[in-house]
């Protein structure tokens, strides 16, 4: 997959500072921090232009940085192909009113659907209805259970997002000689699988370092309820040693309870990988100090095999004739030995 991922360029560079203000979101303007695969036809043949390729897309509204940022990454990766052409069409504020606008969108007949869904479960039928109707579907992020109703499955890896933030907590703990470490967690919507499956990781990496959680409490994927949720934990939690948010937008509310209660005693790792956290983690100045990726330059991705599945190619470093079915982004591990190299990821 090194041709999809090599040679990103960022274009922009502004972003959201480390602040932690409440109305603090990272960018959602479309030009900015997208991620672009900008590979020329002398190094990847499948960058040279061939029979054009219409692509309907359709994911929630950019209400949350990491959301803006993929519909950002997918508008620039579409606008980098001549010839492709993107349909994007509004999903509404929930999976009843996606449903109605993706049915919209299969009567239009695109040749490839790029849909990331308000939950994978509710919008499974969607997916089934478009491949029953010849129409390819890449299901970005939250999966679909039926492996009917996506021809490719591209997404990161949450479960690893959790062991990896519970490896470095528990390498920090280890360095630092702390015998039973006391660990929180807030995590994000507990009904999506996807947050489930990022708790479980944690838990797993914790307990093969003979660890747990202490305390655990779910909030939204939003500042408010980051500020809320860490604030109850940290009253629940006098002393603490280390604590997991599993979203960096999140992270701002989070950050924000903790200076409220002037708390310091403890590491903090976020979840993502925003310009905001990865710029904190780089001016080592608070509690942040590392943060796992979970990076919505998959869209760029997604665009650019929507593109090569619709042209009925394959990817250039593989020898299948033919895209994979499912592809994992690994997670990575951000600290501030790093962050000047991840700097360009965030989003």
């Amino acid at each position: 997959m090194s041709n999809l991922s090599r040679r990103r360029i960022l274009f922009g560079g502004a972003a959201v500072g480390a602040g932690a203000l409440l109305t603090a979101c990272t960018s959602n303007t479309p030009q900015e921090n997208t991620q672009v695969n900008t590979d020329k036809e002398e190094a990847n043949p499948n960058a040279a232009p061939g029979e054009k390729v219409v692509i309907g897309f359709s994911a929630p509204a950019a209400d949350h940085g990491w959301i803006a940022a993929i519909t950002n990454n997918a508008k620039a990766q579409a606008g980098a192909y001549s010839d492709v052409e993107l349909k994007a069409v509004e999903a509404g504020a929930d999976a009843a009113a996606q449903r109605a606008s993706v049915a919209t969108l299969i009567a239009q007949k695109p040749n490839v659907i790029v849909m990331l869904p308000h939950d994978g479960k509710e919008l499974n039928s969607s997916g089934l209805e478009a491949m029953k109707a010849g129409i390819p579907v890449v299901n970005l992020d939250r999966a679909f259970p039926d492996a009917l109703a996506y021809r490719l499955l591209i997404k990161g890896d949450n479960y690893g997002m959790g062991v990896a933030a519970g490896n470095y907590i528990a390498a920090q703990m280890k360095l630092k000689s702390v015998s039973n470490p006391i660990i929180g967690e807030i995590a994000g919507i507990d009904s999506l699988e996807l947050t489930q499956e990022r708790t479980k990781g944690f838990n797993d990496a914790l307990k093969a370092n003979g660890m747990a959680v202490a305390n655990r409490r779910a909030a939204e994927f939003t500042a408010d309820s980051g500020q809320r949720e860490a604030a109850g934990l940290l009253q629940a939690l006098p002393k603490m040693d280390a604590l997991w948010n599993h979203d960096d937008d999140q992270g701002i509310g989070v950050l924000a309870a903790i200076n409220q209660a002037g708390r310091n005693e403890f590491i903090m790792v976020g979840g993502a990988g925003s310009k905001a956290a990865i710029d904190q983690i780089a001016a080592d100045n608070s509690v942040l100090k590392a943060t796992v990726t979970y990076s919505p330059s998959m869209a760029s991705s997604a665009i650019s095999l929507a593109r090569l599945i619709g042209q009925g190619k394959g990817m250039s470093d593989l020898v299948e004739l033919q895209v994979p079915k499912e592809i994992t982004l690994a997670s990575e591990t951000i600290t501030k030995d790093n962050a000047s190299k991840y700097a360009k990821l965030g989003f």
